[in-house]
């Protein structure tokens, strides 16, 4: 029996409140680095050494972890248990990749959904390979060269996030062949006139990503990119026949005749989570290969599997989870950086912003009481060394400590290097990397001169695998998703709505139908100008 209580009214908690945090400073050593490492998926694996966790914290995170039956619940929400309390809906992103429960099966709206995502998976395979191989062209006969995504927030950036990960890969992972991606999000009409300057439209296929196929600021993008193909004079152009869809079997794009292919994703996957559903599948299919998209599903599904191992010290998505509700209710961080050393994350901490403060942003419970405790974390960050040199001053020296989750590989994705001073480039990043855990740790003292006193005690974590490819780029997308589903079990909220968002988009019809006699509205739109 499952049983749903707030983290307060746990008796780990209360322990867990009662131990005296691990003193990083002057206890971080080899021994301890070499002895807190987690294997996870493939090559990759969790460390926590520079958190402030001693074997006694560790073992009241393992009884918080039971006490909120954190296992029992992931298994709930595999075997497609209500888990989306706010929606009444399943929550099913896991089984885009496969079954995480070894021969469950899952049914809902009268099919079982695994298969249904396999279809999906089977379209887009032989979509994207007649387009890469030729067999579909352009509406003037022109190969297709790129693919424009148009879709906002998790239509936009789980797959942007993921496709500028793999600009670098060749065909040591499966790709003999690129397409140029473009992504097209904010309803501001300069965010589309950038990517469309300079594009050639006959050889450009548009991906319109809106499960509801209503999303106002996607349809006004697409409303834009038809009026620039239909003024561009060329003949021959249909735009219709340049535009395929990822949306729900229920919505206005379902079926429309004048779409040259559509997709299939449901209200099972929230948009946050979609990266591993045809709203990635497709763009990144078309660009690298069904292939590569595959690859990434396994990496996920093998995370995935993993996470289902109930001992904290073998879990890494469960201690990092867990170490997290910790730096948040009981030493009361407000925040976490997520720092990848690795140009080719550079959107991920965008992408995992939006996972974290989408899903645990929350101050009711999944039974709509309010909560007398803090939920999820601001989550910002750069990639390294280009953060370095810019806000990493204040989680140095700030009045405030950053906790941060630090990524690292041990060897370069592409083929470019420089050796200078004795050392190549990728060589210097991880060096960078190390230098910045122990300094963000120890700290040095200077009482002669304060201002270039570091007071140390920074806590930290670093995920590393071997190098960056699609397997681990899966694999570390399905971690911070567990992470999220982890923390929100343990916290007793809805990880899985996002009503936060519904009073903008309400308001802003709003202003656009007039404002209704809302003096506030009208006020602020005259403004900025809008002529109602």
């Amino acid at each position: 029996m499952i049983d749903y209580r707030n983290l307060d009214c746990t008796e780990s908690f209360a322990e867990l409140k009662a131990r005296k945090p691990f003193d990083i400073k002057n206890n971080l050593c080899a021994e301890r680095i070499e002895k807190s490492t987690i294997r996870e998926a493939g090559s990759l694996c969790y460390n926590y050494a520079a958190m402030p966790v001693d074997e006694t914290i560790i073992d009241s995170l393992q009884k918080l972890a039971d006490e909120q039956q954190l296992i029992e619940k992931y298994k709930a929400l595999l075997s497609g248990e209500v888990m989306n309390t706010g929606e009444k809906r399943l929550v099913l992103h896991q089984l885009t990749r496969g079954r995480a429960l070894d021969g469950l099966r899952v049914m809902a709206d009268g099919v079982e959904k695994g298969d249904f995502y396999e279809g999906e998976l089977a379209k887009i395979k032989d979509f994207s390979e007649k387009v890469r191989n030729g067999q579909i062209k352009g509406s003037t006969g022109k190969q297709i060269k790129t693919v424009v995504q148009i879709g906002i927030g998790g239509s936009d950036l789980g797959p942007r996030a993921l496709c500028y990960a793999l600009n670098l890969i060749g065909p040591e992972d499966g790709c003999t062949k690129k397409l140029q991606a473009r992504f097209i999000s904010n309803v501001d009409p300069d965010d589309a006139c950038a990517v469309l300057e300079g594009l050639d439209l006959e050889s450009t296929l548009f991906i319109l990503v809106s499960k509801s196929g209503t999303t106002q600021e996607t349809l006004a993008n697409r409303d834009l990119v038809f009026k620039v193909m239909e003024n561009s004079g060329i003949k021959g152009l249909v735009p219709q026949k340049h535009v395929v869809a990822v949306t729900s079997n229920t919505s206005p794009l379902a079926n429309n005749p004048d779409i040259l292919a559509v997709f299939f994703m449901d209200d099972y996957i929230g948009g946050r989570y979609s990266a591993t559903s045809p709203v990635g599948g497709v763009i990144l299919s078309l660009t690298y290969g069904f292939d590569v998209f595959r690859k990434i599903l396994d990496g996920a599904h093998a995370e995935d599997k993993a996470a289902l191992e109930s001992d904290i010290r073998k879990n890494g998505t469960l201690m990092d989870a867990m170490i997290g509700v910790y730096l948040r209710n009981v030493l009361g961080y407000p925040y976490t950086a997520v720092l990848p050393y690795s140009q080719s994350l550079h959107r991920m901490p965008a992408h995992f912003q939006q996972l974290d403060m989408e899903s645990n942003g929350k101050h009711v419970n999944r039974f709509g009481k309010l909560i007398s405790y803090q939920t999820g974390p601001v989550i910002f960050g750069e990639p390294g060394t280009n953060g370095q040199h810019s806000f990493y001053q204040l989680l140095h020296q700030g009045t405030d400590i950053v906790p941060m989750q630090f990524i690292g590989f041990r060897k370069k994705e592409g083929n470019l290097d420089a050796v200078n001073g004795g050392s190549d480039s990728q060589t210097k990043l991880k060096a960078n990397l190390v230098a910045q855990i122990v300094a963000f740790a120890c700290g040095k003292d200077n009482a002669e001169n304060p201002n270039k006193a570091f007071e140390g005690g920074r806590p930290s974590s670093v995920l590393v695998a071997d190098r960056l490819d699609p397997f681990i780029l899966g694999a570390i997308l399905a971690h911070f998703e567990n992470k999220v589903m982890f923390q929100g079990f343990a916290w007793n909220i809805n990880s899985f709505d996002q009503e936060g968002v519904q009073l903008g988009k309400i308001l802003a019809k709003k202003v656009l139908a007039g404002c209704e006699g809302d003096g506030k509205l009208l006020a602020y739109s005259n403004l900025l100008g809008i002529e109602l």
